[in-house]
């Protein structure tokens, strides 16, 4: 057993690392801010001791994990290094850990923890899996044989890991306060796919994927009606689901039925049932964990009050937000769809200010709050103003009049951002009741 400290263990990647080192048997605690974050809630449950930051937190007997949003000179790693203890970041630990597993890991730009929530919980439907997932959710088994994890690209951290496979979702250029372009984005998933080991499964209609197939070992695609390796044909929406047949390699392969609804869901399940065929998994162990999945946090996460389905959703890209609404319309249809949405971080805003505003103009109605900021931009050259312009019939919302909401009666009401937009839904939803 080894004694950990976990210097931002609020962090999404960082909580769930620690329950995973606590579950296998390890002493797990951590410090970060004193603000409530959704990630906090599985540390507490399991005992987790979680500390204010403070330079008395670094003694003898501890290895530290440090969190890739912190940097040298804070006062925790500072004082660490000043004591001559090592300090290690985030994702060259996970790197070393997994060396023990039969290691999958799950990247692309949009749908990274979805698909790697949903192939945790169906590989554990036949065989003991360890998992992390992107929501903050860990949960270690000691004896496992498999390992999967979420695989960021952000800042390329994903070229520290040497998976055995590898899902990728999607190539697109988000991040643009660290990525160039989208070339720049493709260079990176040259680069990781070159690194795993057996076989990487990808979406086979990506626009980019044809040049990163030449530098792997091996490449299964997958896709809906298509010629891909895997293929989901003959889809059906029923009011508990989604039910397909699966071909791989031309042969039917099964029927499965997800309780999901989406093309983008139906795609996330093939690039698990490919991992599913490549390890032999018992087929009729893994339809039966496809069933009796309920999601991951902040994924179209639903409170239903009187008429309404308030929706908590951590979509903040266009894309992501096309995927949670086409949920909603096929979830949902004829009733009203609202979109409350939170811009994240205002380069990502200016960068794609008008494609938020195309989809979002998809909705029924739009209301836009203010933008959240990130500790590397406070400000930038527009605010949510700028878009509400763009988007016919929209209108910006505070957090003091979101009772305003309450018109839309028998409305289906998506709550959606990567900052702190649970805030605006948490206090919706306490009005309503």
């Amino acid at each position: 057993m080894k004694k950990y400290h976990f210097i931002g263990i609020k962090g999404a990647g960082m909580s769930a690392l620690a329950q995973v080192l606590y579950d296998i048997g390890h002493e797990v605690q951590g410090s970060d801010i004193e603000n409530e974050v959704f990630t906090e809630g599985p540390l507490r449950k399991k005992g987790i001791k979680i500390l204010p930051f403070s330079e008395d937190n670094i003694v003898e007997g501890m290895t530290y994990i440090a969190g890739n949003a912190f940097k040298d000179d804070h006062p925790e790693i500072k004082k660490a290094y000043e004591m001559g203890f090592e300090v290690i970041r985030y994702h060259v630990f996970l790197a070393d850990f997994m060396g023990s597993y039969i290691s999958i890991g799950v990247t692309g730009s949009h749908g990274k923890t979805s698909t790697t929530g949903l192939l945790s919980h169906v590989m554990n439907g036949d065989v003991e899996t360890t998992y992390l997932i992107g929501d903050g959710t860990g949960f270690g088994l000691p004896d496992s044989k498999y390992f999967t994890f979420e695989s960021c690209e952000y800042k390329r951290h994903f070229l520290s890991y040497y998976p055995d496979y590898a899902i990728i979702t999607n190539i697109d250029f988000d991040h643009p306060d660290y990525f160039n372009d989208i070339s720049d984005v493709v260079d990176a998933f040259k680069e990781m796919a070159s690194q795993v080991k057996k076989c990487v499964i990808a979406y086979g209609n990506d626009p980019y994927i044809g040049q990163i197939k030449e530098h792997v070992k091996d490449m299964l695609t997958y896709g809906i009606e298509s010629s891909d390796d895997i293929i989901a044909k003959n889809i059906k929406v029923t009011e508990s689901g989604t039910v397909f047949d699966v071909e791989i390699k031309g042969v039917h392969y099964d029927t499965f039925k997800i309780p999901m609804f989406g093309d983008h869901l139906v795609l996330n399940s093939l690039a698990v049932i490919g991992v599913s065929y490549l390890e032999d998994l018992d087929i009729d162990l893994i339809k039966e964990s496809f069933l009796n999945y309920k999601g991951v946090k902040r994924r179209f996460s639903e409170t239903k009050l009187h008429n309404m389905v308030i929706v908590d959703d951590y979509a903040h890209h266009p894309k992501e937000i096309d995927a949670t609404l086409e949920t909603a319309r096929k979830k949902y249809p004829g009733r009203e769809i609202i979109s409350v949405f939170q811009p994240h971080t205002f380069s990502r805003t200016e960068k794609f200010l008008q494609e938020f505003a195309n989809v979002l103009s998809t909705s029924d109605k739009a209301y836009i709050v203010d933008i959240f900021g990130s500790a590397r931009e406070t400000a930038g050259n527009l605010s949510s103003k700028d878009l509400v312009d763009l988007i016919p019939g929209a209108e910006l919302l505070t957090e003091a009049d979101l009772e305003r909401l309450d018109k839309h009666a028998d409305g289906v009401i998506i709550f959606m951002g990567a900052g702190d937009i649970q805030k605006y839904e948490k206090r919706f939803t306490e009005l309503l009741s």
